[in-house]
């Protein structure tokens, strides 16, 4: 009997519909708690080839929430531990591995060669970079974050509204699994929900995904959801940069209280410092902290009262 006998037999797959999986090649952006169980399913659908990012290695004290590696493999690289996971579950899944870190560099080759991406990532700047170059190229977005006992998953893009459109304004902090804990069982059912609307998307199954905000709350056991098909677009979103994007005439501001300058060439200036800050007409300004957050919330800031060009760095330690 054939692996994939038991989907198959459902009247909105078929043959052809496991021919289409075969041909499909995704982007998972993050081998983490979310990325584990899209991965898992993606690879057990029978996807023909999944592209897979993510720079950080297998550690202990995560295991509770990525059931997909072993002891044996801490300190292994999660896309390359993850490859060889993946290609002894299914042979027939192309499994490509990249070890590097997700950002606006190496993100256009990689959305432009994908069908459709999964979000798996776990900083704003990972997310919002994928979402505006998944928005520029009409490709499908599923985005997902999950954090204590809690999360959403959502179809972005591919002809339906940005995750910019769905969060035009950030909170000022940001909690992390790090920080804030999480439970490894609601991780791996949003990263579910995530993987059944990528099959949904790539099956041309309705009604679609795409436009659809799913939330998952197990402390109150509540699910939730709607539509966001008609939400306004951002008039002028703020985009993030790689640092080999810098340019030499930027202006480099690094928000970081925390931290010395990240660039010799930056200046020192916290959030409640931007207000005296007066660019020079013709220069980009560069806003640079640790995950995104404080650099995207000054960039508003910055924004309602300077018309000037403003960029988005991310510096991860």
């Amino acid at each position: 009997m054939s692996r994939y006998a038991r989907q198959t037999i459902l009247p909105e797959i078929g043959a052809a519909g496991q021919a289409r999986l075969a041909r499909a090649h995704v982007l998972v952006a993050g081998a983490g708690g979310l990325g584990v169980p899209v991965l898992q399913y993606l690879a057990g659908a029978g996807i023909g080839t999944i592209t897979l990012v993510d720079v950080d290695l297998v550690a202990e004290h995560n295991l509770h929430r990525q059931p997909l590696y072993r002891m044996d493999q801490i300190g292994q690289p999660k896309a390359q531990a993850a490859a060889n996971v993946l290609t002894a579950l299914n042979p027939d899944v192309r499994v490509v591995p990249v070890i590097e870190m997700l950002d606006p560099a190496n993100a256009p080759p990689l959305v432009g060669a994908a069908d459709l991406v999964l979000d798996c990532a776990d900083t704003f700047a990972a997310s919002l970079t994928l979402s505006d170059h998944c928005h520029d190229r009409g490709k499908p977005l599923i985005t997902a974050s999950a954090l204590g006992q809690a999360g959403y998953v959502a179809g972005c893009c591919g002809g339906s509204p940005s995750l910019r459109a769905i969060f035009p304004d950030l909170p000022e902090r940001g909690a992390s699994c790090a920080t804030a804990g999480v439970m490894g069982p609601m991780v791996g059912a949003v990263g579910a929900l995530q993987g059944q609307m990528a099959l949904s998307v790539l099956l041309g199954l309705a009604p679609s995904p795409l436009g659809q905000m799913i939330t998952v709350d197990t402390a109150r056991w509540r699910f939730a959801g709607f539509r966001f098909d008609r939400a306004p677009e951002p008039e002028r979103p703020l985009r993030f940069i790689a640092r080999n994007q810098i340019r030499s005439d930027d202006l480099l501001i690094d928000l970081r209280a925390e931290a010395a300058p990240f660039s010799p060439g930056a200046r020192h200036v916290p959030p409640a410092g931007l207000w005296a800050l007066a660019p020079p007409d013709g220069r980009r300004v560069v806003l640079a902290c640790a995950t995104g957050l404080r650099a995207h919330n000054a960039g508003q800031e910055l924004q309602a009262r300077w018309p000037g060009e403003i960029a988005l760095l991310a510096i991860q330690s």
